[in-house]
């Protein structure tokens, strides 16, 4: 029974989760040469991954009340406002790349847990929308068994985004085009989970 649960939760995981490598991916890219980027990429996307879970075991236990499903396309404002932010420092550094010294290139490129979280989080609204009636369908034990094979998944998650991200013709295009990529692919990402959910009546 458990052993069955646990391939379910990994064909699971791998079908919601899958779409994260790239994301995760562009956040490598941005922080290349920062030390402790791997880390903070790992951390947030902890952080967010248990945001999702928290919020599908609490909505499947009948605490749907903190958590309406109407709400979860809205999440969508989080990547389409870092993507935002993202574009508008990029325009705003286009003639800056002569100027500026090392550090502060590095600096600029940092990457923070809370980043990741966020998009993390609001990545996985369709995940809640997923999980719930499984975790419903299935008895406790089971559920345990899912959320402890998804929190292995999320480190593979990281480290596979990472071997991606770290391929030498991968890394040249995203170090060349990363300043483009990353808001883009946040922008998208948010418009799509905003029209996606329906979201301000889209």
């Amino acid at each position: 029974m458990i052993f069955s649960s646990v391939l379910q939760a990994i064909g699971l995981f791998l079908a919601t989760n899958i779409d994260d490598i790239i994301v995760l991916s562009l956040f490598f890219a941005r922080g290349a040469g920062q030390r402790g980027t791997t880390v903070r990429i790992l951390v947030g996307q902890y952080v967010g991954f248990a945001g999702i879970l928290g919020a599908a075991v609490l909505v499947s236990l009948g605490a749907g009340a903190f958590l309406p499903p109407e709400v979860i396309p809205y999440f969508g404002l989080i990547p389409l406002g870092l993507g935002l932010w993202a574009a508008w420092q990029a325009w705003h550094r286009r003639h800056d790349d002569d100027d500026d010294d090392d550090e502060s290139k590095i600096e600029g490129k940092k990457v923070a847990v809370w980043a990741v979280a966020g998009v993390t989080f609001a990545n996985g609204g369709d995940n809640i929308g997923v999980y719930v009636p499984v975790f419903l369908s299935v008895g406790p034990a089971a559920v345990v068994a899912y959320c402890v094979v998804f929190l292995v998944f999320v480190a593979v998650l990281v480290v596979v985004a990472k071997f991606i991200a770290t391929r030498r013709p991968i890394a040249e295009i995203l170090e060349r085009w990363e300043h483009i990529l990353f808001p883009l692919v946040l922008i998208g990402l948010g418009i799509f989970i905003l029209i996606s959910g329906g979201a301000f009546g889209l």
